[in-house]
């Protein structure tokens, strides 16, 4: 099959979350699988530009009149990547604002540039493809632009978080010369807002999120985000599929990031990155007592009111206290739960964070820790927790989502970590000392690290449900 990937951001090039991983994976290994796949990229001013050549170049018609676009191609992994040159991405310093905290207040017309030049990009070239598969809001008007320049394709869309929709004031689309569907309006008629979400939902072919849990949730008027009744209206044409991480990039045999590598037939090294990772993290005395780690944006969604504010003592207090553990943390995030988390770091000797994102810090924490907690009010998916997995670090999770579909509870003779519901407090509090009186039965708990490891998280699986759904629509 020919595939197209629409995507703001991919692997090895741009990347500001869990997004960028998907999409670079997913495209790899279709590709291994047989499959001539290209990646639909904005070229953002942070991108090498080397090893790029330009293919061709054509007008877009914007703002009153027609702004030129320019295609740079640079095939990696087996697949190739093409990039959109223009002002819009080419001069900005990031992928949606300046900073994660500050969207551009142009996003709306940067976005129905982009979702334009996929159209123009098929409808200059003679590559014929099959599956245009776009992902997220930002790429939510690109079947309807297929469309509209008469491309031949069929489109499937992915929602990796329906939270985020690229809500906009109608005005800003008129700026920008652009037609809007009829798709991507929500709201009362004199409320109207253009919903980049909504379009790609109502008119891509068929709709997949990532895992099974998450689409259920999402059709509900709970968690529909005020887009349930168009997926309750489409559950036909929808399905939930599971994330894979990649292998090359995380396991414990091969991670040069880590002091020690180690297997599942040979966990030893593992207590090795636990020493390194105490020290790292300052934390002294705590060698053979369970070390809880997080790596997370701090933020209301995973879970941090319930972890942090709530109760007095709150949740983490209450771990901290008893003093038979230590915790780590990475993150950025709110203010208000990095204020909390420095208060609680000077109180107790047994709590250490660092305020920044590292990712040779993150793999080095997923091998050092023994449990890592995902108190997450919602996940679409969740990687931290398969990759913890990988690395023989047992799970803590909210039952909710991708978490629900991929943690076994300890409870049964597969578990794999610990799960828990409802998202209170208390319940954190509970499954966290669960997880401690576990940590002192070192023959399971060597046994359930070996079983978590040894579960196939790889994109293989994944992705041949894609090309299922590819060609149920072909």
């Amino acid at each position: 099959m020919k595939i197209l990937m629409a995507t703001s951001e991919t692997v090895p090039f741009s990347k500001s979350g869990g997004l960028a991983d998907v999409v670079g994976a997913l495209s790899a290994t279709l590709a291994t699988m047989g499959n001539e796949v290209r990646v639909f990229m904005p070229m953002y001013s942070f991108i090498e530009k080397e090893g790029w050549h330009k293919s061709l170049s054509f007008l877009i018609p914007m703002l009153g009149g027609n702004e030129k676009a320019e295609i740079y191609e640079k095939e990696e992994n087996g697949v190739l990547y093409v990039g959109l040159s223009h002002p819009y991405f080419s001069k900005r310093l990031g992928i949606y604002g300046d900073t994660s905290f500050q969207p551009y207040s142009d996003n709306c017309p940067r976005f129905l540039c982009f979702a334009k030049a996929v159209a123009l990009y098929l409808a200059a070239t003679d590559w014929k493809v099959d599956i245009v598969h776009c992902h997220d809001w930002t790429t939510g008007l690109v079947p309807h632009y297929l469309k509209y320049f008469k491309v031949e394709t069929k489109t499937v869309f992915t929602i990796h978080n329906l939270a985020y929709q690229g809500v906009f004031p109608p005005f800003d689309a008129i700026i920008s010369s652009s037609r809007i569907p009829h798709s991507a309006l929500r709201g009362p008629k004199a409320h109207e807002n253009i919903n980049m979400m909504a379009a790609g939902l109502i008119d891509s072919d068929f709709i997949t999120t990532v895992s099974p849990t998450y689409m259920e949730e999402i059709r509900q008027s709970d968690m529909g985000c005020g887009l349930d009744d168009i997926l309750r209206a489409r559950k036909d044409v929808s399905r939930g599929i599971i994330n894979g991480i990649d292998y090359n990039e995380w396991a414990p045999e091969t991670d040069k990031d880590l002091i020690s590598t180690y297997s599942i037939d040979n966990l030893e090294g593992k207590k090795k990155c636990k020493e390194e990772i105490l020290k790292e993290f300052k934390i002294q005395g705590y060698d053979d007592k369970p070390l809880f780690a997080m790596i997370s944006r701090l933020a209301d969604q995973k879970g941090f009111d319930e972890l942090l504010l709530e109760g007095e003592p709150c949740a983490l207090e209450r771990i901290l206290r008893t003093d038979d553990c230590a915790v780590v943390l990475i993150g950025t995030g709110d203010s208000k739960y990095v204020t909390k988390l420095s208060l609680l770091m000077s109180k107790y000797k047994n709590l250490s964070i660092k305020i920044t994102f590292s990712t040779p810090l993150s793999h080095k924490t997923e091998a050092g820790a023994d449990f890592f907690l995902m108190p997450s009010r919602f996940e679409p998916c969740g990687l931290n927790q398969l990759y913890s997995m990988k690395y023989g670090t047992l799970p803590i999770v909210h039952m909710t989502g991708g978490l629900k579909d991929t943690v076994i509870d300890l409870s049964r003779p597969d578990g794999t970590g610990f799960s828990f519901s409802p998202l209170t407090p208390d319940k954190i509090v509970e499954t966290v000392e669960r997880a401690k009186a576990f940590y002192n039965d070192k023959e399971n708990l060597e046994e359930a690290r070996k079983r978590a490891m040894s579960v196939d998280s790889t994109w293989r699986q994944s992705a041949q449900k894609y090309v299922e759904v590819y060609s149920s629509l072909l």
